[in-house]
Parts: C-alpha cells; sequence; structure tokens
C-alpha cells in the first residue's frame, strides 16, 4: 500500500468578503475532499461545509476499504450531501438555492478512486506532465464541447460561472467517478475554480514541476490566482503518492 503525504490552503483571495470554499486532509484515511459553496452570502459557507462534514462522517468508519467500498462511500457521501443541503434549505428560506461543488478522492491499495461534481477539478500530474481527470459541469464547457466557442473566448465569457450540476440543487445527483491505479512519484491536485479561473494548466504544470515540498507549491499556485487578480476564493489540495 502505497503511502500518501498531502498539504492543503484555502484563501480568502483579493476580491470576496468572506471564503465559500472548505476542505478536509485526512492522509491516515486515505481521503481528501474540497467543496466550492454558492448561493451567497452565508449559504455558500453552509453547503461546502455541510459537505465536508458529511464526507467525514462517511469515510471515518473504516481506514481499509476494498475498490467495491470506496466506490459506494463516494457514492454515498455525494448523496447524503445533497439530501442534507436540501433540507436544510427547506427548513430555512434564507439557505434557498444553496450548493456546492465538490471533488471526493480517495485511495484503496495502490489505486485511487474520485468523485467530481461541478467547476472544481482534480488534476493529475505524473513525470513532468499535469492531466485534468475531472470535466467541468459548465455552461461554457457545454459550449466548448460543441464547437461554439474557443478556449481563449471561454476564459473571458461573461457566463463562465454557469454551473450546470451541483450538490445540494436537485433531488437526484448525478456524480462523475473515476477510478485507475497511482504510482510512486504522483501528485494529485484537487482546487476550487478560483485557481482554475485565474490561470492555465501549463502554469500549474510548472509549478508542481518544481523541487520543492508540497506546501511550498500549493502557496505558489494560490500566488499565481492572486497575482492574476484573486477575483474568487482559492482552495489548493495536494496529494502526493511517496
Amino acid at each position: 500500500m502505497h503511502k500518501i503525504i498531502s498539504s492543503g490552503k484555502s484563501d480568502i483571495g483579493l476580491k470576496r468578503s468572506n471564503n465559500e470554499d472548505a476542505f478536509v486532509l485526512e492522509p491516515d484515511l486515505r481521503f481528501f475532499a474540497l467543496a466550492d459553496g454558492m448561493g451567497g452570502a452565508a449559504s455558500g459557507e453552509v453547503a461546502s461545509q455541510i459537505f465536508i462534514e458529511t464526507v467525514l462522517k462517511v469515510f471515518s468508519k473504516v481506514d481499509e476499504r476494498s475498490e467495491q467500498e470506496t466506490l459506494e462511500f463516494v457514492q454515498n457521501a455525494f448523496r447524503l450531501a445533497n439530501e442534507s443541503i436540501l433540507n436544510r434549505a427547506g427548513e430555512d428560506p434564507h439557505y434557498y438555492g444553496m450548493g456546492c461543488t465538490a471533488e471526493l478522492l480517495a485511495f484503496y491499495g495502490q489505486n485511487y478512486a474520485l468523485g467530481h461534481v461541478g467547476d472544481s477539478r482534480t488534476y493529475h500530474f505524473r513525470q513532468g506532465q499535469l492531466r485534468q481527470m475531472t470535466k467541468d459541469h459548465s455552461l461554457i464547457q457545454d459550449q466548448l464541447d460543441q464547437g461554439l466557442i474557443t478556449q481563449d473566448e471561454a476564459r473571458r465569457h461573461a457566463h463562465r460561472n454557469v454551473i450546470l450540476r451541483a450538490v445540494g440543487v436537485d433531488q437526484v445527483l448525478a456524480v462523475d467517478l473515476v477510478k485507475g491505479k497511482c504510482l510512486a512519484g504522483d501528485i494529485f491536485l484537487l482546487c476550487s475554480d478560483g485557481l482554475t479561473d485565474m490561470t492555465n494548466d501549463i502554469s500549474i504544470q510548472n509549478v508542481l514541476s518544481l523541487p520543492l515540498h508540497l506546501a511550498q507549491k500549493g502557496e505558489k499556485l494560490i500566488e499565481l490566482a492572486k497575482s492574476a487578480g484573486g477575483y474568487d476564493n482559492i482552495t489548493v489540495i495536494l496529494c502526493a503518492v511517496v
């Protein structure tokens, strides 16, 4: 079984008055999660915190998991968080319309399982090459897929923050699941769109290639986003397989 080391940090950015991102690192239990709240003011914070609390409840029960158990845990965490957010919004009108995007990465044996909803992202860095593992559930990604706009146009588009799928919005939630084998030296990056809206994959790859500790790489990624404007909260989790 591979050992996982990790580092995580969340930054409010330069323009927001509050931080609606939330994250958890559990290297001993081999799971990591990130959520980016939406819905405005305090409600976004509530939704992202509910997701993280739900993940902790689901995954803290056992540290040794089979592939089937891990995939079930990932799906259950999203399902239960979705129900909890909807219930909280139903109980209090102040929370109406809240939700969150989310990434959940869990390791088992020599493998990983990833759950993804929204436009937060997970990347895989191996042997100097960065690969985006997730696909944004966004209006812009839809238009890119249809060839209606270019990547450059997407970065400047007025509706680039329109999300088509989020946790806590619909009664039935479709979760993207990705699984694979990990190798020693792999780095996984989970991040909110506060990073990816402000920088590009080449810049991220260059930072991850630097001979620095994980925490230093995370700091540099956050500084990249802030130096480009820091318009949103920025959350970065780095997990390295050693």
